[in-house]
């Protein structure tokens, strides 16, 4: 037995779930891994495996997930954690999620995007806690990964920061939520037993920031895994601007930049997943993702950044992402 697997049984133990069944819940394009732990009496709960080695760290996961409880928000309660090794043993939501019930109940569809606009609501109204900012220095420096990997070229990305940074400097002065960055429908949990917000199980929110509340919409609504109806996109925004306030011109501006931003930074993400990585499989994603820049880049305001993206950026055509596969690394060993 190495010593990864002797280190996660001897905290099991301690837990009192060393004799639980394990099986694979998810793993996600990081290092961490989640395993169901299952006793005899039917009792679950969820082992997180994040190695600090490989440069995980399961502190801002148990901070964040406190701060959501507090607000009343549905993450995952910490039952046990081993903070140096990277281990946590935390409460089991359920397999509902929502990317799953909109396929099985297509019905669903709509309420669930109601149900996580209003979670993002209700959180926005309490101030943020003591967390990095998400502001037009990270904004743009994150953007960099389109063109570092999707299609490295540094004089483009020199004249897209000169136009985009100002954009973004103009969206530092609105005032900032908790952003969790990754919301969205694969790592939200229908609990329809509970009311309220709290009907949204949360999930993967470790690398929260402070930041701009059209961030979080445009994650679950500009979806890089499964096709959000423009329908739904369009009654989401107007859903949240009626009921969190916003004005409306100023926050479709900022969607539409962030929307761009965010879009940007997955194609380099996918890209070195599967340059660098071996995971060939996000390359399919590309096209999807590379239709919301698109839709993005409508936005009159965004015309100077249509220019130089349209020269910089190659289309995902199927040559492309043919050519893109071909050079991905040797997938690594499990």
């Amino acid at each position: 037995m190495n010593d990864r697997k002797t280190t996660i049984q001897s905290f099991l133990a301690d837990a009192g779930w060393a004799q639980a069944r394990r099986d694979l819940l998810a793993g996600d394009a990081s290092n961490r891994r989640y395993d169901r732990l299952t006793k005899t009496d039917g009792s679950t709960a969820v082992l997180m495996d994040a190695p600090a080695e490989k440069g995980e760290d399961v502190r801002p996961f148990i901070r964040i997930a406190n701060w959501l409880r507090t607000q009343g928000a549905s993450a995952p309660e910490v039952y046990a954690e081993d903070i140096d090794n990277g281990l946590l043993l935390i409460e089991d939501l359920g397999d509902d999620l929502f990317a799953r019930l909109m396929i099985q109940t297509p019905a669903m569809t709509h309420t669930l995007y109601i149900a996580a606009t209003d979670c993002l609501l209700h959180l926005h109204k309490a101030p943020p806690p003591d967390l990095p900012l998400c502001d037009a220095d990270w904004l743009t420096e994150a953007a960099q990964m389109v063109f570092d990997w999707y299609a490295p070229d540094s004089r483009a990305a020199a004249e897209f920061n000169a136009l985009f940074t100002p954009l973004a400097r103009a969206l530092d002065n609105t005032p900032r939520v908790n952003i969790l960055r990754d919301y969205h429908a694969e790592n939200l949990l229908w609990l329809p037993e509970r009311s309220g917000s709290a009907r949204v199980g949360l999930l993967d929110f470790q690398d929260a920031l402070q930041g701009h509340p059209a961030y979080d919409l445009v994650s679950i609504l500009q979806d890089a895994r499964r096709d959000v109806a423009p329908q739904i996109e369009a009654a989401m925004i107007a859903h949240y601007i009626q009921y969190s306030g916003q004005n409306d011109a100023a926050f479709r501006s900022a969607y539409a930049l962030l929307g761009l931003q965010r879009n940007l930074r997955i194609l380099g993400i996918f890209a070195r997943l599967c340059l660098r990585d071996g995971k060939a499989h996000y390359v399919d994603f590309i096209p999807r993702v590379w239709g919301y820049v698109q839709r993005n880049l409508d936005n009159p305001a965004l015309e100077p950044l249509a220019e130089v993206l349209h020269a910089a950026l190659p289309v995902p055509s199927p040559d492309f992402l043919e050519d893109l596969k071909a050079r991905c690394a040797t997938p690594p060993k499990p």
